[in-house]
C-alpha cells in the first residue's frame, strides 16, 4: 500500500512500552463508550490515534491522563501498573494533555507561561519571582528545541498561533513530562504554522525526549506526523499499523463504510 504524503521513519520508536492499555472498559451509566482496548506507546514514538464521532477516542485520552477512571482492564507505565484517580496523579508519573485552547493566558509573557505553576524565586523569606533567570533559561530551551519567538518577553496573545501551540508543547516537554497527548494540535492551523509543529513533535520525538498520542482528524496531518496509526471504532482499536502499512485512501474508505454502517443501523431502527 502506497500514499503520495512522505512516510516518517523513527529509529528511536522501538522496544518495550513505555505505556499499555490492556483491555480498557469504559461506561456512563447504560452506555458503554470503551469495549476492551488494547494500545500500546514505544519509547520515542509518535502514534496517531483517528476514530469518527463517538468512537470513545476523547474517553480513552481522558483515562489516559487521569480525568476518568476506567471501569476494567489495566494500564502500564514502563512495565508497571498504575491506575490514576486524578489528573494531578497522571502529570506526577509524567503524562501530560495538550488541549485545543493551550491553557496560557494570553497577558503573560513566553517565559510566564512556560513557567507557570512551577516558578523560580529568589532566596530569601520573600521568596520574590527570578524573572531574569527565568528569561535566560527560557531562552536557551526554547532554542534548544528550535521554538522561534519574536521574544520571551512578548505577550502569548501577541503570538501567531503555531507559536502558541509552540509554546504549550515546550512547557509540556520542560515539566519533564514522559508522554504527551495532543488534542488536534493543527488545527484551524496555515501550512506555515502546521510546519513549525510537525517539526516539533518530529525532532522532539526523535530526541527520545517524550513519546507522544496525536489525535487528528486530518489523516495528512498524521501520515506526515504519526510512526503508527490506530483507528478506534465503536470502542475498540480496529486497526493498529505502522503507517507505510496503510493508506489515506484505505482509511477515508473504512470511515466511510463505518458512517455507513452506522446510518444502516439507524434506519433499521427506526423502521
Amino acid at each position: 500500500m502506497s500514499t503520495d504524503v512522505p512516510q516518517p521513519t523513527n529509529p528511536v520508536a522501538n522496544g518495550k512500552p513505555v505505556l499499555e492499555a490492556r483491555g480498557l472498559t469504559k461506561s456512563f451509566g447504560a452506555l458503554q463508550v470503551l469495549r476492551g482496548i488494547d494500545l500500546s506507546l514505544r519509547p520515542g514514538e509518535v502514534l496517531g490515534l483517528v476514530g469518527d464521532n463517538g468512537a470513545g477516542k476523547s474517553t480513552l485520552v481522558k483515562i489516559l491522563c487521569g480525568f476518568h477512571s476506567q471501569d476494567g482492564g489495566e494500564m502500564l507505565l514502563e512495565g508497571k501498573q498504575v491506575r490514576f484517580n486524578s489528573v494531578e496523579a497522571a502529570r506526577a508519573h509524567g503524562i501530560e494533555t495538550v488541549y485545543q485552547d493551550l491553557a496560557l493566558i494570553p497577558q503573560l509573557t513566553v517565559y510566564q507561561n512556560l513557567f507557570l505553576g512551577h516558578e523560580l524565586t529568589m532566596l530569601g523569606p520573600l521568596r520574590f519571582l527570578n524573572n531574569r533567570q527565568m528569561r535566560k533559561l527560557a531562552r536557551e530551551y526554547l532554542d534548544e528545541i528550535n521554538v522561534h519567538v519574536p521574544s520571551v518577553d512578548a505577550e502569548a496573545e501577541r503570538l501567531s498561533g503555531g507559536q502558541r501551540q509552540a509554546i504549550a508543547v515546550a512547557r509540556a516537554v520542560r515539566a519533564a513530562n514522559k508522554i504527551l497527548l495532543l488534542d488536534e494540535p493543527l488545527a484551524a492551523m496555515g501550512a506555515r504554522e502546521s510546519r513549525l509543529i510537525i517539526n516539533l513533535v518530529k525532532d522532539l520525538a526523535a530526541s527520545g525526549r517524550v513519546s507522544i498520542i496525536v489525535i487528528d482528524h486530518n489523516y495528512a496531518h498524521l501520515f506526515e506526523l504519526c510512526d503508527r496509526v490506530n483507528v478506534m471504532q465503536g470502542g475498540k482499536i480496529t486497526i493498529d499499523r505502522p503507517v507505510h502499512e496503510t493508506s489515506i485512501e484505505e482509511l477515508t474508505e473504512l470511515m466511510v463504510s463505518s458512517y455507513r454502517r452506522q446510518l444502516e443501523q439507524v434506519r433499521e431502527g427506526g423502521a
